[in-house]
């Protein structure tokens, strides 16, 4: 029997993306250097360090009205799972050593599995907004 399984990370994702607001965002964000540090330094997130890199990204641009063409439903499974990350008394609390971690990444690979496309499409709109600023006046790259 596994320790956690997908149906309790959607149980998890499902409770805390329920609960997440557009004004928690702005929070969510304050919260992005503690959170991406706390995935950096587990062995279970490490391997989500660049995902959760793109998540924030693509909720910074969702909160200054930059990127709207995803659902909310994505966004709040988004916010919701590294809300849960942050938390460190959640389904398997963070302190249990070589288990705490195991709860926090399944969710955040559930929750990639189910924005995957979004995702997609938010880095491919990423790099055409980039291309244009790597441009000087002339529309020739620097």
């Amino acid at each position: 029997m596994a320790l956690f399984s997908e149906k309790a990370a959607a149980r998890q994702l499902k409770e805390e993306s329920g609960k997440v607001h557009q004004g928690d965002l702005e929070g969510l964000l304050e919260r992005q250097k503690a959170i991406e540090e706390k995935v950096r330094n587990s062995g279970r997130l490490r391997r989500f360090s660049t995902d959760v890199g793109l998540m924030f990204s693509l909720i910074r641009d969702y909160w200054r009205g930059r990127y709207r063409a995803i659902p909310w439903k994505s966004i709040a499974a988004i916010a919701g799972a590294l809300i849960y990350v942050m938390n460190p008394l959640d389904l398997i609390p963070d302190l249990i050593l070589g288990f705490g971690f195991l709860d926090d990444a399944g969710v955040v690979a559930l929750c990639l599995k189910l924005v995957e496309s979004d995702l997609h499409r938010y880095a491919a709109w990423k790099e055409t907004v980039a291309e244009p600023a790597a441009q000087d006046q002339n529309g020739i790259a620097q």
